[in-house]
């Protein structure tokens, strides 16, 4: 039986803020992010992120303190001893629409009484595609998936939580024994590259403010910043801006670093007068 206070390091009786700090310096420690091809760290991050969804639910940890390895089964076990239950669960929009199947049926498989106090039929699963921006990746994004069932359209509301990258995926549970996997790409950005939780993203600067030292302006993905590039700077001199790149999936108060790439801008153009200051400090450096 898989003891989700084990995993998480947390007595039975850990309330909510305990469950959340104890998964957080987990998912700082394991996510695949900060350690790249560790698979080990890898399959504990899921062990981690698995245990969280149960214990920081109310209804699914009681579920599971109930019923332990069978808290999934929890509204079918106890609809068999008499006691039906029907729960309705939405998350935030992605809107999809209905084109390519014809009802909630043709999505998920068929699920008898599903929105009509059935019983909970065994769980089935949904797989779909979805696109978002690396701004949404970034901050979260809502969409709307539109369905039909018995010619009557019904909207299921997802949210893609901040921090979901290329292979990512967000599981949405429309009812008992339902599940829709989203599998989430973000799209190639013009600016920025993203590797694991950090962010590059390439400045060019005036040629002599590289020399001297200067201001340098920024849009992130979410403000503008302000920065100083040391004098001397060198074409491909990074500046780590520490905690400003993506939030880390799971643990959105945790965030990677941002990377400035300078790119000193050589002058074009130069007058007569520029041109001979240029010579001067030519032959000053020639000593």
């Amino acid at each position: 039986m898989a003891d989700y206070y084990a995993e998480l390091g947390v007595k039975r009786d850990a309330d909510e803020k305990e469950v959340r700090g104890a998964f957080r310096r987990l998912a700082r420690k394991y996510h695949p992010d900060l350690n790249p091809g560790d698979e080990t760290a890898e399959e504990r991050f899921k062990r981690i992120n698995e245990a969280y969804e149960v214990l920081s639910d109310e209804k699914k940890r009681k579920a599971y303190d109930r019923h332990g390895d069978n808290w999934k089964r929890a509204d079918e076990i106890e609809s068999q001893r008499g006691n039906a239950r029907a729960s309705y669960r939405t998350g935030r929009s992605y809107d999809f629409g209905v084109g390519g199947f014809d009802g909630l049926d043709d999505l998920l498989g068929g699920f008898g009484g599903f929105g009509h106090g059935g019983p909970a039929a065994r769980a089935q699963k949904m797989e779909m595609d979805v696109e978002v921006t690396l701004e949404e990746a970034f901050s979260g994004s809502q969409r709307v998936i539109t369905i039909t069932r018995g010619g009557e359209q019904r909207r299921i509301e997802v949210t893609i939580p901040p921090g979901v990258a290329t292979g990512s995926a967000v599981r949405v549970r429309p009812g008992p024994g339902q599940e829709l996997i989203l599998n989430v790409t973000v799209t190639h950005h013009d600016r920025f590259t993203r590797r694991g939780a950090d962010l590059y993203v390439d400045v060019d600067m005036p040629f002599e403010d590289a020399i001297l030292g200067g201001k340098v302006h920024l849009q992130t993905l979410d403000k503008k910043i302000e920065l100083k590039a040391p004098a001397e700077s060198r074409n491909g001199q990074k500046i780590r801006l520490a905690g400003k790149g993506m939030p880390i999936l799971g643990s959105p108060d945790s965030r990677g670093d941002l990377y400035v790439v300078l790119r000193p801008v050589m002058p074009r153009g130069l007058t007569d007068e520029q041109k001979a200051l240029v010579t001067r400090l030519k032959e000053l450096r020639a000593g």
